[in-house]
Protein backbone atom coordinates (compact mmCIF):
# COMPACT_ATOMS: atom_id res chain seq x y z
CA UNK A 1 0.00 0.00 0.00
CA UNK A 2 2.76 2.37 0.97
CA UNK A 3 4.68 1.68 -2.24
CA UNK A 4 1.56 2.26 -4.32
CA UNK A 5 0.79 5.57 -2.61
CA UNK A 6 4.39 6.67 -2.86
CA UNK A 7 4.49 5.86 -6.58
CA UNK A 8 1.30 7.87 -7.06
CA UNK A 9 2.83 10.87 -5.30
CA UNK A 10 5.96 10.58 -7.42
CA UNK A 11 3.94 10.50 -10.63
CA UNK A 12 2.05 13.60 -9.53
CA UNK A 13 5.38 15.32 -8.96
CA UNK A 14 7.00 14.17 -12.22
CA UNK A 15 4.40 15.62 -14.59
CA UNK A 16 4.67 19.21 -13.26
CA UNK A 17 8.46 19.00 -13.18
CA UNK A 18 8.53 17.73 -16.75
CA UNK A 19 6.19 20.54 -17.75
CA UNK A 20 8.47 23.16 -16.19
CA UNK A 21 11.49 21.64 -17.94
CA UNK A 22 9.65 21.69 -21.24
CA UNK A 23 8.75 25.38 -20.81
CA UNK A 24 12.33 26.27 -19.91
CA UNK A 25 13.59 24.39 -22.96
CA UNK A 26 11.04 26.07 -25.18
CA UNK A 27 12.46 29.50 -24.52
CA UNK A 28 10.35 32.42 -25.76
CA UNK A 29 6.56 32.25 -25.56
CA UNK A 30 5.07 30.51 -28.56
CA UNK A 31 8.18 28.37 -29.18
CA UNK A 32 7.66 24.64 -28.63
CA UNK A 33 10.87 22.67 -28.32
CA UNK A 34 10.45 18.90 -28.14
CA UNK A 35 10.92 17.42 -24.68
CA UNK A 36 14.35 15.84 -24.53
CA UNK A 37 14.30 12.03 -24.56
CA UNK A 38 16.36 11.97 -21.38
CA UNK A 39 13.44 13.67 -19.62
CA UNK A 40 11.01 11.09 -21.02
CA UNK A 41 13.35 8.27 -20.01
CA UNK A 42 13.76 9.64 -16.47
CA UNK A 43 9.99 9.72 -16.06
CA UNK A 44 9.63 6.15 -17.36
CA UNK A 45 12.22 4.94 -14.87
CA UNK A 46 9.91 6.20 -12.12
CA UNK A 47 6.53 5.26 -13.61
CA UNK A 48 5.34 3.13 -16.58
CA UNK A 49 3.37 5.94 -18.28
CA UNK A 50 4.63 9.34 -19.43
CA UNK A 51 2.45 12.02 -21.05
CA UNK A 52 4.27 14.94 -22.60
CA UNK A 53 3.05 18.38 -21.48
CA UNK A 54 2.19 19.11 -25.12
CA UNK A 55 0.17 15.88 -25.41
CA UNK A 56 -2.24 16.15 -22.46
CA UNK A 57 -5.08 16.50 -24.95
CA UNK A 58 -4.30 13.02 -26.23
CA UNK A 59 -4.49 11.22 -22.87
CA UNK A 60 -5.85 12.82 -19.70
CA UNK A 61 -4.03 12.73 -16.39
CA UNK A 62 -6.66 10.46 -14.83
CA UNK A 63 -6.50 8.03 -17.74
CA UNK A 64 -2.70 8.00 -17.57
CA UNK A 65 -2.87 7.30 -13.81
CA UNK A 66 -5.28 4.40 -14.34
CA UNK A 67 -3.09 2.95 -17.08
CA UNK A 68 0.02 3.23 -14.90
CA UNK A 69 -1.75 1.57 -11.96
CA UNK A 70 -2.80 -1.33 -14.19
CA UNK A 71 0.78 -1.92 -15.35
CA UNK A 72 2.26 -1.63 -11.88
CA UNK A 73 -0.27 -4.05 -10.36
CA UNK A 74 0.57 -6.60 -13.08
CA UNK A 75 4.30 -6.22 -12.32
CA UNK A 76 5.29 -6.29 -16.00
CA UNK A 77 7.93 -4.18 -17.84
CA UNK A 78 5.56 -2.20 -20.08
CA UNK A 79 6.48 1.43 -20.83
CA UNK A 80 4.06 3.85 -22.50
CA UNK A 81 4.95 7.32 -23.75
CA UNK A 82 2.41 9.77 -25.19
CA UNK A 83 4.07 12.42 -27.33
CA UNK A 84 2.72 15.28 -29.45
CA UNK A 85 2.42 15.12 -33.22
CA UNK A 86 5.58 16.39 -34.87
CA UNK A 87 7.90 14.95 -32.23
CA UNK A 88 11.22 13.89 -33.85
CA UNK A 89 10.98 10.22 -34.86
CA UNK A 90 14.46 9.37 -36.14
CA UNK A 91 15.72 6.39 -34.11
CA UNK A 92 13.09 7.25 -31.52
CA UNK A 93 12.74 3.79 -30.01
CA UNK A 94 16.42 2.92 -30.04
CA UNK A 95 17.37 6.21 -28.38
CA UNK A 96 14.54 5.98 -25.82
CA UNK A 97 15.58 2.44 -24.90
CA UNK A 98 19.21 3.59 -24.54
CA UNK A 99 18.24 6.52 -22.32
CA UNK A 100 15.90 4.43 -20.18
CA UNK A 101 18.33 1.52 -19.90
CA UNK A 102 15.66 -1.00 -18.86
CA UNK A 103 14.67 -4.19 -20.66
CA UNK A 104 11.00 -4.23 -21.62
CA UNK A 105 8.22 -3.41 -24.07
CA UNK A 106 7.95 0.22 -25.20
CA UNK A 107 4.75 1.62 -26.75
CA UNK A 108 4.57 5.17 -28.10
CA UNK A 109 1.48 7.12 -29.05
CA UNK A 110 2.71 10.01 -31.21
CA UNK A 111 -0.13 12.34 -32.17
CA UNK A 112 -2.68 10.06 -33.81
CA UNK A 113 -0.19 7.26 -34.55
CA UNK A 114 1.02 4.31 -32.49
CA UNK A 115 3.97 1.92 -32.65
CA UNK A 116 5.97 -0.29 -30.29
CA UNK A 117 9.27 -2.13 -29.88
CA UNK A 118 10.56 -4.65 -27.34
CA UNK A 119 13.65 -6.48 -26.19
CA UNK A 120 13.45 -9.99 -27.62
CA UNK A 121 13.98 -11.42 -24.10
CA UNK A 122 10.47 -10.28 -23.13
CA UNK A 123 8.59 -10.54 -26.44
CA UNK A 124 9.43 -11.71 -29.95
CA UNK A 125 9.27 -9.42 -32.97
CA UNK A 126 6.24 -11.28 -34.22
CA UNK A 127 4.60 -10.80 -30.85
CA UNK A 128 5.24 -7.05 -30.94
CA UNK A 129 3.90 -6.83 -34.48
CA UNK A 130 0.73 -8.64 -33.43
CA UNK A 131 0.22 -6.30 -30.48
CA UNK A 132 0.68 -3.20 -32.63
CA UNK A 133 -1.62 -4.43 -35.37
CA UNK A 134 -4.34 -5.16 -32.83
CA UNK A 135 -3.95 -1.83 -31.02
CA UNK A 136 -3.96 0.32 -34.15
CA UNK A 137 -7.61 -0.42 -34.78
CA UNK A 138 -8.78 0.21 -31.23
CA UNK A 139 -10.04 3.82 -31.59
CA UNK A 140 -8.99 6.82 -29.51
CA UNK A 141 -5.83 7.01 -27.45
CA UNK A 142 -7.44 5.77 -24.22
CA UNK A 143 -8.96 2.70 -25.87
CA UNK A 144 -5.88 2.02 -27.95
CA UNK A 145 -3.38 2.19 -25.10
CA UNK A 146 -5.58 0.15 -22.77
CA UNK A 147 -6.00 -2.53 -25.44
CA UNK A 148 -2.26 -2.54 -26.06
CA UNK A 149 -1.46 -2.84 -22.36
CA UNK A 150 -4.11 -5.51 -21.71
CA UNK A 151 -2.80 -7.67 -24.57
CA UNK A 152 0.80 -7.07 -23.54
CA UNK A 153 0.22 -8.04 -19.91
CA UNK A 154 -1.21 -11.39 -21.02
CA UNK A 155 1.73 -12.21 -23.26
CA UNK A 156 4.79 -10.42 -21.90
CA UNK A 157 7.65 -12.05 -20.03
CA UNK A 158 9.68 -10.50 -17.25
CA UNK A 159 8.80 -8.31 -14.29
CA UNK A 160 8.62 -4.60 -13.54
CA UNK A 161 11.83 -2.66 -12.84
CA UNK A 162 12.73 -2.18 -9.20
CA UNK A 163 12.91 1.60 -9.71
CA UNK A 164 9.09 1.78 -9.84
CA UNK A 165 9.02 0.62 -6.23
CA UNK A 166 11.78 2.88 -4.97
CA UNK A 167 9.74 6.05 -4.96
CA UNK A 168 11.98 7.87 -7.42
CA UNK A 169 14.30 9.37 -4.84
CA UNK A 170 13.32 12.08 -2.34
CA UNK A 171 9.68 12.69 -1.46
CA UNK A 172 8.70 15.85 0.46
CA UNK A 173 8.39 15.38 4.24
CA UNK A 174 4.76 16.45 4.15
CA UNK A 175 4.12 13.77 1.57
CA UNK A 176 5.72 11.13 3.76
CA UNK A 177 3.62 12.19 6.74
CA UNK A 178 0.50 11.93 4.59
CA UNK A 179 1.51 8.49 3.36
CA UNK A 180 2.18 7.37 6.92
CA UNK A 181 -1.24 8.57 8.07
CA UNK A 182 -2.97 6.77 5.24
CA UNK A 183 -1.05 3.57 5.90
CA UNK A 184 -1.95 3.75 9.60
CA UNK A 185 -5.67 3.63 8.77
CA UNK A 186 -5.36 1.61 5.61
CA UNK A 187 -4.19 -1.83 6.77
CA UNK A 188 -7.46 -3.44 5.77
CA UNK A 189 -7.28 -1.76 2.37
CA UNK A 190 -3.74 -3.03 1.84
CA UNK A 191 -4.86 -6.57 2.64
CA UNK A 192 -7.75 -6.18 0.20
CA UNK A 193 -5.36 -5.13 -2.56
CA UNK A 194 -3.10 -8.13 -1.93
CA UNK A 195 -6.08 -10.46 -1.87
CA UNK A 196 -7.48 -8.94 -5.08
CA UNK A 197 -4.15 -9.33 -6.87
CA UNK A 198 -3.83 -12.93 -5.68
CA UNK A 199 -7.37 -13.68 -6.85
CA UNK A 200 -6.68 -12.12 -10.24
CA UNK A 201 -3.50 -14.18 -10.62
CA UNK A 202 -5.38 -17.35 -9.75
CA UNK A 203 -8.07 -16.51 -12.30
CA UNK A 204 -5.44 -15.94 -14.98
CA UNK A 205 -3.86 -19.29 -14.16
CA UNK A 206 -7.22 -21.05 -14.38
CA UNK A 207 -7.98 -19.40 -17.71
CA UNK A 208 -4.57 -20.42 -19.08
CA UNK A 209 -5.10 -23.99 -17.90
CA UNK A 210 -8.51 -24.21 -19.57
CA UNK A 211 -7.06 -23.04 -22.90
CA UNK A 212 -4.25 -25.53 -22.50
CA UNK A 213 -6.64 -28.32 -21.55
CA UNK A 214 -8.15 -28.24 -25.04
CA UNK A 215 -4.75 -28.85 -26.64
CA UNK A 216 -3.71 -31.55 -24.17
CA UNK A 217 -7.02 -33.38 -24.58
CA UNK A 218 -6.38 -33.40 -28.34
CA UNK A 219 -2.96 -34.94 -27.67
CA UNK A 220 -4.38 -37.64 -25.41
CA UNK A 221 -7.18 -38.42 -27.87
CA UNK A 222 -4.72 -38.71 -30.76
CA UNK A 223 -2.56 -41.05 -28.65
CA UNK A 224 -5.60 -43.21 -27.86
CA UNK A 225 -6.46 -43.43 -31.56
CA UNK A 226 -2.89 -44.59 -32.27
CA UNK A 227 -3.36 -47.37 -29.72
CA UNK A 228 -6.56 -48.46 -31.47
CA UNK A 229 -5.01 -48.34 -34.94
CA UNK A 230 -2.14 -50.55 -33.84
CA UNK A 231 -4.67 -53.30 -33.15
CA UNK A 232 -2.29 -55.32 -30.99
CA UNK A 233 -3.56 -58.22 -28.90
CA UNK A 234 -1.22 -59.62 -26.21
CA UNK A 235 -2.40 -63.14 -26.97
CA UNK A 236 -1.85 -63.06 -30.73
CA UNK A 237 0.38 -65.88 -32.08
CA UNK A 238 3.49 -63.81 -32.82
CA UNK A 239 3.39 -61.73 -29.64
CA UNK A 240 6.34 -62.12 -27.28
CA UNK A 241 7.17 -60.76 -23.84
CA UNK A 242 8.98 -57.69 -25.24
CA UNK A 243 5.95 -56.75 -27.35
CA UNK A 244 3.61 -57.24 -24.44
CA UNK A 245 5.86 -55.07 -22.24
CA UNK A 246 5.85 -52.27 -24.85
CA UNK A 247 2.08 -52.47 -25.12
CA UNK A 248 1.65 -52.40 -21.36
CA UNK A 249 3.88 -49.32 -21.09
CA UNK A 250 1.84 -47.59 -23.77
CA UNK A 251 -1.46 -48.41 -22.02
CA UNK A 252 -0.08 -47.30 -18.66
CA UNK A 253 1.09 -44.02 -20.17
CA UNK A 254 -2.31 -43.43 -21.73
CA UNK A 255 -4.14 -43.99 -18.45
CA UNK A 256 -1.56 -41.95 -16.54
CA UNK A 257 -1.88 -38.98 -18.91
CA UNK A 258 -5.67 -38.92 -18.45
CA UNK A 259 -5.35 -39.19 -14.67
CA UNK A 260 -2.75 -36.41 -14.48
CA UNK A 261 -4.78 -34.10 -16.69
CA UNK A 262 -7.90 -34.67 -14.61
CA UNK A 263 -5.94 -33.62 -11.53
CA UNK A 264 -4.12 -30.65 -13.10
CA UNK A 265 -4.67 -27.42 -11.16
CA UNK A 266 -2.07 -25.16 -12.76
CA UNK A 267 -0.51 -24.88 -16.22
CA UNK A 268 2.81 -26.25 -14.93
CA UNK A 269 1.05 -29.53 -14.01
CA UNK A 270 0.67 -30.21 -17.73
CA UNK A 271 4.37 -30.95 -18.07
CA UNK A 272 3.93 -34.38 -16.49
CA UNK A 273 0.97 -35.08 -18.78
CA UNK A 274 2.81 -34.50 -22.04
CA UNK A 275 5.82 -36.37 -20.71
CA UNK A 276 3.56 -39.39 -20.13
CA UNK A 277 2.15 -39.08 -23.66
CA UNK A 278 5.66 -38.86 -25.11
CA UNK A 279 6.75 -41.98 -23.19
CA UNK A 280 3.71 -43.85 -24.43
CA UNK A 281 4.25 -42.85 -28.05
CA UNK A 282 7.80 -44.13 -27.97
CA UNK A 283 6.60 -47.44 -26.52
CA UNK A 284 4.16 -47.72 -29.43
CA UNK A 285 6.96 -46.99 -31.93
CA UNK A 286 9.07 -49.74 -30.36
CA UNK A 287 6.15 -52.17 -30.46
CA UNK A 288 5.45 -51.40 -34.13
CA UNK A 289 9.13 -52.02 -34.99
CA UNK A 290 9.14 -55.39 -33.21
CA UNK A 291 5.98 -56.54 -34.96
CA UNK A 292 7.33 -55.52 -38.39
CA UNK A 293 10.79 -56.96 -37.82
CA UNK A 294 12.52 -53.58 -38.08
CA UNK A 295 15.39 -52.31 -35.92
CA UNK A 296 14.21 -50.69 -32.71
CA UNK A 297 13.94 -46.92 -32.98
CA UNK A 298 16.45 -44.62 -31.30
CA UNK A 299 15.02 -42.82 -28.27
CA UNK A 300 14.55 -39.33 -29.65
CA UNK A 301 12.29 -36.37 -28.83
CA UNK A 302 9.05 -36.02 -30.76
CA UNK A 303 8.68 -33.94 -33.90
CA UNK A 304 9.19 -30.27 -33.03
CA UNK A 305 6.53 -29.04 -35.40
CA UNK A 306 3.80 -31.22 -33.89
CA UNK A 307 4.54 -33.82 -31.20
CA UNK A 308 1.51 -35.79 -32.41
CA UNK A 309 3.62 -36.76 -35.42
CA UNK A 310 5.46 -39.13 -33.11
CA UNK A 311 9.16 -39.64 -32.35
CA UNK A 312 11.55 -37.73 -34.58
CA UNK A 313 13.85 -39.55 -37.01
CA UNK A 314 16.49 -36.83 -37.52
CA UNK A 315 17.47 -33.23 -36.81
CA UNK A 316 16.79 -30.79 -39.62
CA UNK A 317 17.90 -27.23 -40.34
CA UNK A 318 14.98 -24.81 -40.00
CA UNK A 319 14.64 -21.02 -39.94
CA UNK A 320 11.33 -19.55 -38.74
CA UNK A 321 9.99 -16.36 -40.36
CA UNK A 322 11.97 -13.36 -39.07
CA UNK A 323 13.97 -15.69 -36.83
CA UNK A 324 17.35 -17.35 -36.54
CA UNK A 325 18.32 -20.77 -37.88
CA UNK A 326 18.37 -23.76 -35.57
CA UNK A 327 18.38 -27.58 -35.65
CA UNK A 328 15.06 -29.15 -34.69
CA UNK A 329 13.96 -32.80 -34.34
CA UNK A 330 11.60 -33.76 -37.17
CA UNK A 331 9.45 -36.71 -38.20
CA UNK A 332 10.05 -38.41 -41.55
CA UNK A 333 7.20 -36.55 -43.26
CA UNK A 334 8.36 -33.08 -42.16
CA UNK A 335 11.96 -33.93 -43.02
CA UNK A 336 10.80 -34.70 -46.57
CA UNK A 337 8.78 -31.48 -46.74
CA UNK A 338 11.73 -29.35 -45.65
CA UNK A 339 14.02 -31.12 -48.13
CA UNK A 340 11.55 -30.25 -50.91
CA UNK A 341 11.45 -26.59 -49.86
CA UNK A 342 7.95 -26.89 -48.41
CA UNK A 343 6.59 -25.71 -45.07
CA UNK A 344 6.28 -28.30 -42.30
CA UNK A 345 2.90 -29.23 -40.85
CA UNK A 346 2.82 -27.10 -37.71
CA UNK A 347 0.73 -27.50 -34.57
CA UNK A 348 -1.36 -24.34 -34.31
CA UNK A 349 -3.40 -23.30 -31.28
CA UNK A 350 -5.98 -20.61 -30.55
CA UNK A 351 -4.62 -17.27 -29.31
CA UNK A 352 -5.97 -13.74 -28.93
CA UNK A 353 -4.58 -13.07 -32.40
CA UNK A 354 -6.10 -16.12 -34.09
CA UNK A 355 -4.52 -19.48 -34.84
CA UNK A 356 -0.75 -19.38 -34.28
CA UNK A 357 2.07 -21.96 -33.95
CA UNK A 358 2.36 -23.08 -30.34
CA UNK A 359 5.74 -21.37 -30.00
CA UNK A 360 4.05 -18.02 -30.71
CA UNK A 361 1.24 -18.62 -28.20
CA UNK A 362 0.95 -17.85 -24.51
CA UNK A 363 3.31 -18.74 -21.65
CA UNK A 364 1.27 -21.78 -20.56
CA UNK A 365 2.71 -23.69 -23.52
CA UNK A 366 6.11 -23.75 -21.81
CA UNK A 367 5.12 -26.66 -19.52
CA UNK A 368 3.32 -28.33 -22.44
CA UNK A 369 6.49 -28.20 -24.56
CA UNK A 370 8.69 -29.01 -21.56
CA UNK A 371 7.07 -32.43 -21.15
CA UNK A 372 7.81 -33.27 -24.76
CA UNK A 373 11.27 -31.70 -25.07
CA UNK A 374 13.03 -32.21 -21.75
CA UNK A 375 16.70 -32.44 -20.93
CA UNK A 376 17.50 -28.79 -21.60
CA UNK A 377 16.51 -28.90 -25.28
CA UNK A 378 13.97 -26.07 -25.18
CA UNK A 379 16.29 -23.03 -25.20
CA UNK A 380 17.84 -24.07 -28.50
CA UNK A 381 14.50 -24.97 -30.06
CA UNK A 382 12.64 -21.84 -28.94
CA UNK A 383 15.35 -19.19 -29.36
CA UNK A 384 13.87 -15.97 -30.72
CA UNK A 385 10.24 -17.11 -30.41
CA UNK A 386 7.55 -15.52 -28.26
CA UNK A 387 7.42 -18.55 -25.97
CA UNK A 388 11.20 -18.67 -25.67
CA UNK A 389 11.28 -14.97 -24.76
CA UNK A 390 8.69 -15.48 -22.05
CA UNK A 391 10.51 -18.45 -20.59
CA UNK A 392 13.72 -16.42 -20.43
CA UNK A 393 12.18 -14.03 -17.91
CA UNK A 394 12.98 -14.33 -14.18
CA UNK A 395 9.27 -14.31 -13.29
CA UNK A 396 8.37 -17.26 -15.52
CA UNK A 397 9.37 -20.00 -13.10
CA UNK A 398 7.13 -18.65 -10.35
CA UNK A 399 4.05 -18.86 -12.57
CA UNK A 400 4.76 -21.86 -14.81
CA UNK A 401 7.49 -23.88 -13.12
CA UNK A 402 11.24 -24.01 -13.64
CA UNK A 403 13.80 -26.49 -14.91
CA UNK A 404 13.34 -26.07 -18.66
CA UNK A 405 16.99 -25.30 -19.37
CA UNK A 406 19.13 -22.19 -19.43
CA UNK A 407 17.32 -19.61 -21.51
CA UNK A 408 19.76 -16.91 -20.40
CA UNK A 409 19.55 -13.29 -21.57
CA UNK A 410 18.07 -10.31 -19.79
CA UNK A 411 14.67 -10.67 -18.24
CA UNK A 412 12.15 -7.88 -18.39
CA UNK A 413 12.74 -5.06 -15.93
CA UNK A 414 16.48 -5.67 -15.70
CA UNK A 415 18.75 -2.66 -15.92
CA UNK A 416 20.89 -3.42 -18.96
CA UNK A 417 21.75 0.15 -19.89
CA UNK A 418 22.82 0.46 -23.50
CA UNK A 419 23.62 -3.27 -23.68
CA UNK A 420 20.72 -4.44 -25.85
CA UNK A 421 20.11 -5.59 -29.40
CA UNK A 422 19.54 -2.45 -31.52
CA UNK A 423 17.85 -4.64 -34.08
CA UNK A 424 14.93 -4.92 -31.67
CA UNK A 425 14.57 -1.13 -31.57
CA UNK A 426 16.07 0.14 -34.83
CA UNK A 427 14.35 2.30 -37.40
CA UNK A 428 12.22 5.41 -37.35
CA UNK A 429 8.81 5.56 -35.73
CA UNK A 430 6.34 3.54 -37.77
CA UNK A 431 8.87 2.15 -40.23
CA UNK A 432 7.13 1.60 -43.54
CA UNK A 433 3.73 2.73 -42.28
CA UNK A 434 1.05 1.67 -39.86
CA UNK A 435 -0.89 -0.86 -41.86
CA UNK A 436 -0.48 -4.44 -40.67
CA UNK A 437 2.35 -3.71 -38.30
CA UNK A 438 4.92 -2.81 -40.93
CA UNK A 439 8.08 -2.05 -39.00
CA UNK A 440 11.22 -0.33 -40.16
CA UNK A 441 14.89 -0.71 -39.34
CA UNK A 442 15.71 -3.92 -37.51
CA UNK A 443 12.19 -5.17 -37.99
Amino acid sequence: MKDALTRTLVRLLIVPVAAVLAVLMAGAPGAHAATDLSTVAQALRESPVYVDPEATGILSESDAEALADKIEEADKPVFVAVLPAGYPTENLFQNLRTETGITGLYGVRLGDEFDARADSSVLSRQGVENLVTSAQGAGDAKAQLNDFVDDALRNLGGSAPASWNEGGGEVPVGGLITVGAVVAVGGAGAYAVVRRNRKRHEEEQRAALEKLRVVVDEDITAFGEELDRLDFHPGEPRADDAMRADYERALDSYELSKHLMDGAGRPEDVRAVTQAVEDGRFALAALAARREGRPLPERRPPCFFDPRHGPSVADAHWTPPSGTAREVPVCAADRARLADGLEPVVREVDTDFGRRPYWEAGPAYGPWAGGYFGGGMLPGLLVGTMLGSMMASPAYGADYGAGYGDFGGYGGGDVSGADFDPGDFGGDFGGGGFGGGDFGGGF
